[in-house]
């Protein structure tokens, strides 16, 4: 993984460390020596991106894994 040399490397970087971060075995370690104001800003930061980036539906597809999402 390596960032700051251009946007591609860095978003194939961003892919790779958002998968490792998200292992089992990690987060398992990891979450709960996590403060709940850390546990808080995780969460808030991850559904402000989503929000941002993601229209309902990708939400519910992509996210939720729903296949049909309905208003």
């Amino acid at each position: 993984m390596f960032f700051g040399l251009n946007r591609t490397t860095d978003e194939q970087s961003l892919i790779t460390f958002l998968h490792q971060f998200s292992d089992d075995r990690l987060t398992r370690e990891l979450v709960p020596r996590m403060s709940e104001a850390e546990i808080h800003q995780v969460v808030d930061l991850l559904t402000l991106i989503m929000r941002n980036h993601l229209s309902s539906d990708e939400y519910h597809r992509l996210f939720l894994g729903e296949e049909h999402h309905h208003h």
